[in-house]
């Protein structure tokens, strides 16, 4: 499989259950991205909330410019189902400490270049200030010209956009206390 599917990952990964799984029905395609944290999934976690705030990746492209918030924060840990996440993600699921699964908008995929798109953050211990962020985003791409441009454009657009989140989120997550 290409870099472009499995950035970081390992095929046990990839073999675990996601609740993404459930929410798009015969997906197209999955992308699986991951990296090592150096923090609680706790403090993981927190981090992944503050997805409520800002998106993380490169902010001069998906945050208008403006800089992705370097300090948590307060209370946007406390998630509820239908809660918005980076403007176009709507929160379906989560699990304190464990994951958050965010799916496309209804009215965004209505009109979305993507397609129908949910994700998992899913944060797996491996040790006591250690874990995994293994992400894992399932695509059901749109009809027509559209999806076949979508089949070739998004594996690496994703890649490009997630690695940069996944890095920044990592990196915060490790150097805040």
């Amino acid at each position: 499989m290409s870099v472009a599917y499995t950035w970081g990952t390992e095929e046990a990964e990839r073999r675990l259950p996601f609740p993404c799984d459930s929410y798009v029905p015969e997906p197209d395609a999955a992308y699986f991205r991951a990296v090592t944290v150096r923090a609680t999934p706790h403090r993981l976690y927190r981090w992944l909330c503050q997805l409520r705030a800002a998106p993380y990746s490169y902010d001069w492209i998906d945050n208008w410019g403006r800089r992705s918030p370097r300090t948590l924060t307060p209370g946007l840990e406390r998630l509820a189902i239908g809660q918005s996440m980076m403007r176009v993600f709507t929160v379906v699921d989560f699990a304190r400490d464990r994951h958050v699964t965010l799916r496309v908008k209804h009215a965004a995929r209505a009109f979305s270049l993507f397609g129908d798109v949910a994700v998992t953050y899913l944060i797996l211990p491996e040790a006591p200030e250690r874990c995994r962020l293994v992400v894992k985003v399932v695509v059901r791409y749109p009809h027509g010209v559209t999806g076949f441009a979508m089949r070739r454009l998004l594996p690496w657009g994703d890649l490009v956009m997630m690695r940069r989140q996944l890095l920044n989120l990592k990196a915060l997550a490790e150097n805040s206390s």
